[in-house]
């Protein structure tokens, strides 16, 4: 009988791409989807339901997977209270971390690279949920668990034609107000920093190798090509395949216009990642996995790819923003 994976958040920017990789590699997949999903390969189930529902999850886990990987986003609180009812219902559960863990780092990020959660002294960062440290409390939970069947994957950005970034600005920013001919505004002390983007697709097949993959279990790896580029690059990207203009800000007046709010998760993800340098050491996942650099997809030829992909009528929200965006730079005179 064929192993059966559990795929929660399979339609995301690395699920869509993870489903048919574990499909053509032989195992029978159940997909969760908050939408009506229908499929017409007889390996494959769409389940509709959400995972938060401790009723639904619990029924779900009675089809005895052999592995789990999950996309889902828990705070502390609520990963805690789900964290042992996953690890006793499957034989490898993959818990996706993050690469925000991390530290800041003059060095190569690896896999036992100092987190953020353990050497930061920010009281008011620190006395917050945010992503990162929620990524790597839940992390703590899987290893203080007492269990071993677990794999830790800490992606870095990753990208594909259902989301694309510059900074902490969303691809809907990006994509619609270059299309309008509209400037996008950036935190300064973010353009010169080293960043690692990577092709959903490429941390899928990253991920497909490591399901059923005894070797994995008890191991964190980060999944992620080992090219970097400073923001300021990757704009440039964006100028030739959409026609982005950016202006550079102070960090201060970047994150004022996103948020009134003095400390709040946007802010955090500024100042704790993206005026970083992320530069990723993937050599214990290429080991893991048998994958070379040369095999992932280069950045340039990727983004071009993805965004080609998307229709030219496509219509793109986040309006409210863009509004906030207009307004600040009428307000100094920046068009």
């Amino acid at each position: 009988m064929a192993s059966k994976v559990l795929v929660m958040g399979g339609t995301g920017v690395m699920g869509a791409h993870l489903v048919p990789k574990l499909l053509k590699m032989g195992f029978v997949v159940d997909v969760v989807s908050l939408e009506d999903k229908i499929s017409d390969n007889p390996k494959l189930r769409y389940f509709k339901g959400d995972i938060k529902e401790r009723k639904f999850l619990e029924e779900l886990l009675k089809n005895d997977y052999n592995a789990i990987v999950d996309f889902m986003i828990y705070g502390t609180e609520e990963f805690s209270s789900k964290c042992s009812l996953f690890l006793s219902n499957t034989d490898q559960y993959f818990y996706l971390s993050s690469y925000r863990v991390y530290a800041d780092s003059k060095t190569p990020l690896v896999e036992t690279s100092p987190r953020l959660l353990d050497v930061s002294d920010d009281k008011h960062y620190l006395a917050s949920d945010d992503y990162s440290l929620h990524k790597a409390r839940g992390e703590d939970l899987l290893i203080n668990s007492g269990k071993k069947n677990w794999t830790i994957v800490r992606p870095a950005i990753t990208y594909s034609n259902q989301r694309i970034q510059l900074t902490c600005l969303e691809g809907n920013t990006v994509i619609n107000r270059s299309r309008l001919g509209k400037p996008v505004i950036v935190p300064r002390e973010a353009m010169t920093a080293q960043t690692t983007m990577t092709f959903g697709g490429d941390v899928a097949e990253m991920i497909s190798r490591l399901v059923a993959n005894k070797s994995a279990l008890g191991e964190i790896y980060t999944t992620a090509t080992a090219e970097h580029h400073s923001w300021e690059t990757i704009a440039g990207y964006y100028k030739e395949l959409l026609g982005l203009r950016y202006i550079a800000v102070d960090t201060d007046e970047f994150l004022s216009v996103k948020s009134d709010e003095p400390y709040d998760n946007y802010r955090w993800k500024v100042i704790y990642d993206r005026v970083y340098d992320r530069i990723i050491d993937n050599t214990k996942i290429l080991n893991a996995t048998g994958l070379n650099q040369s095999d992932l997809t280069p950045l340039f030829d990727g983004l071009k790819r993805e965004l080609s992909s998307l229709p030219k009528d496509m219509v793109f929200g986040n309006l409210a923003y863009s509004g906030r965006m207009d307004e600040f730079l009428k307000k100094h005179n920046m068009i």
